[in-house]
């Protein structure tokens, strides 16, 4: 909500990957660093042969662990044994059909020129403790909305806060900052 005043969590969007009564944990979605995976995957000394990344943005996913990387991605799956089990270890599945994965093993896959074709990558995350969130909730300092993978992986960066609001009906000018008084 425009109320919420603060340098990360203002106008942003928060791509919620776990909540559970122990927290939650999500990715700010479109707030960039201020630089590239080009620059990212040099600085851990690995090519980055995707040449259709090089020049996507790194994101500030939140506060929380600003020098560990986080990668959103689509679904990454083998099937072992008739199970399936995602490709790539240390892996989240959001529901909805993403993933979230920890592990070095997706850059060295992007790196190698594979990997998942759609992805989003943060530094940091963002997270709530036990019962946080629904109290800010609570409060109206965040608008909920269903995800919307178009929004993460299709929309320009400048345009996904007023893309999320529009999946309310909402445009930014009909919220405001201020409440009335009778």
């Amino acid at each position: 909500m425009p109320g919420l005043v603060d340098a990360i969590f203002t106008k942003s969007v928060v791509y919620v990957c776990e909540h559970s009564p122990r927290g939650a944990l999500g990715l700010v979605i479109n707030k960039p660093a201020d630089f590239n995976m080009a620059a990212l995957f040099a600085k851990v000394d690995l090519p980055l042969l995707r040449t259709d990344l090089t020049e996507s943005p790194v994101f500030l996913g939140g506060p929380m662990q600003g020098e560990r990387g986080f990668v959103l991605h689509e679904r990454s799956i083998a099937a072992a044994d008739g199970a399936e089990q995602s490709l790539f270890a240390s892996t989240m599945k959001i529901p909805g059909g993403l993933e979230m994965t920890t592990s070095k093993d997706v850059l060295d896959a992007l790196s190698g020129g594979a990997g998942p074709q759609k992805v989003l990558v943060s530094l940091g995350y963002s997270s709530w403790g036990e019962g946080q969130l629904e109290a800010e909730l609570g409060a109206n300092s965040w608008l909920t909305v269903d995800a919307d993978q178009s929004i993460i992986f299709d929309t320009p960066i400048e345009k996904r806060y007023d893309k999320a609001l529009a999946l309310l009906g909402l445009e930014a000018w009909m919220i405001s900052t201020q409440v009335g008084h009778a």
